[in-house]
């Protein structure tokens, strides 16, 4: 006899999606390696398509925003610029506007979420829409891929844990 024929009740429990497996467990080894990086090994490893990239926002600037990359990503600036704002949500990610439009930044898309949070990249818009998690609004950026790696995503995440320095 089975134990739920008996009358026994076993709690009701939540499965995880493979997919949400499969991701914690790469963020999980991505942050590590960012870690291991930090103790002076190259992160030109984890960068992949940019392998000068560094947890520094003129890094991100220079090496994510303002280009585009041998993945084929194109540069943000590309459409995150003042000519497309009705478009981009108003996020210029231009050298001399970026910063200021990131940090500590509410964002206009989607109500109670700010872009940067310094101190906290797992909550940052910014990771949200670069990671295409669910519940965000509008697509995944970049919207014509290729997509940033685990890798970029993760420098850029450790960025901001580290409380996103303006440098």
């Amino acid at each position: 006899m089975k134990h739920w024929q008996r009358g026994a009740v076993e709690p009701l429990r939540r499965r995880t999606h493979p997919s949400t497996i499969l991701r914690t467990s790469a963020l999980v080894f991505v942050l590590a390696a960012v870690g291991a990086a930090g103790c002076d090994e190259s992160l030109s490893d984890l960068a992949g398509p940019t392998p000068n990239l560094e947890p520094t926002f003129s890094s991100i600037q220079t090496q994510i925003f303002e280009n585009g990359d041998s993945s084929g990503r194109p540069a943000c600036t590309d459409c995150h610029n003042t000519r497309f704002a009705i478009f981009n949500g108003g996020l210029d990610l231009s050298h001399d506007a970026a910063y200021a439009n990131l940090v500590s930044v509410p964002s206009r898309g989607k109500p109670g979420a700010v872009r940067v949070i310094p101190g906290d990249g797992t909550n940052s818009y910014l990771i949200h829409k670069l990671e295409g998690r669910a519940g965000i609004v509008g697509l995944r950026m970049p919207t014509s891929g290729p997509f940033l790696t685990a890798g970029q995503i993760a420098i850029i995440q450790h960025w901001i844990d580290l409380g996103a320095p303006r440098d």
